[in-house]
């Protein structure tokens, strides 16, 4: 199975940390955050990552260049300075040859604690160009910005309508040929476009995901490393 990573953000939020290093190397429980993701990732079965990169990427090859990596093979896709948005970003990965009929993705900041297998199979099964993940989130972590009924997204919408009770976990799977479809730079407006025409499959979650976009988050996510470590016997 192969993962998309986009790792090209600014990491704005994450300042001054953010100007000299990605957010993606980020430390966290005293490894890069990447370390944690990649590990996950090799644990669920990703054999091969593509790596959406743009503001300091270098140092993510550098960094892979010189730790052992848990998957079978990384890939790089290189933004430069112009970035083109996430789902820009796909669709570069996509013009240059590296991406599978059907490939995750998932953001460079996200840490999330699902099986990847069961995701993977209701994808195949669902018949659509697109899964979003979602979780009941009744506003604890974030607004929420998915209205999900029977297996499908009825209506994603990064602005968080009113009755939403569904949060956008993080992690997606998509068919590359719905990049040919669509125009749009963000993966927001490209999910809320799938959702209108009855084309986003979901599949629910149950356990919180983590993230260090912010300070906060950060935190969180460190807790739950130390934690995780001390029940592994």
């Amino acid at each position: 199975m192969q993962c998309v990573i986009l790792a090209g953000g600014l990491g704005t939020r994450m300042r001054p940390l953010t100007e000299t290093c990605p957010k993606t190397l980020l430390p966290v429980a005293g490894r890069p955050f990447a370390y944690h993701q990649l590990h996950w990732l090799g644990a669920q079965g990703i054999t091969e990552v593509v790596y959406s990169i743009g503001h300091q990427g270098e140092l993510i090859r550098r960094y892979w260049d010189q730790e052992p990596s848990p998957v079978a093979k990384i890939r790089y896709v290189d933004e430069g300075e112009q970035l083109r948005g996430t789902a820009g970003a796909l669709r570069l990965a996509r013009d240059q040859g590296v991406l599978d009929e059907r490939f995750f993705v998932i953001y460079g900041d996200s840490f999330l604690p699902v099986e990847f297998a069961p995701v993977w199979n209701a994808f195949e099964s669902s018949g659509q160009p697109a899964l979003m993940i979602v979780l009941r989130n009744e506003g604890r972590w974030d607004r929420s910005n998915v209205l999900y009924e029977n297996g499908k997204v009825a209506l994603y919408d990064k602005t968080a309508a009113p009755g939403m009770q569904y949060i956008d976990y993080g992690l997606s799977c998509f068919r590359r040929d719905v990049l040919d479809d669509s125009t749009q730079s963000d993966l927001a407006a490209l999910f809320h476009e799938l959702s209108l025409q009855g084309k986003l499959a979901g599949f629910e979650v149950h356990d919180r995901f983590y993230e260090i976009g912010s300070p906060a988050g950060l935190r969180d996510l460190e807790r739950y490393l130390e934690t995780a470590s001390r029940l592994v016997p």
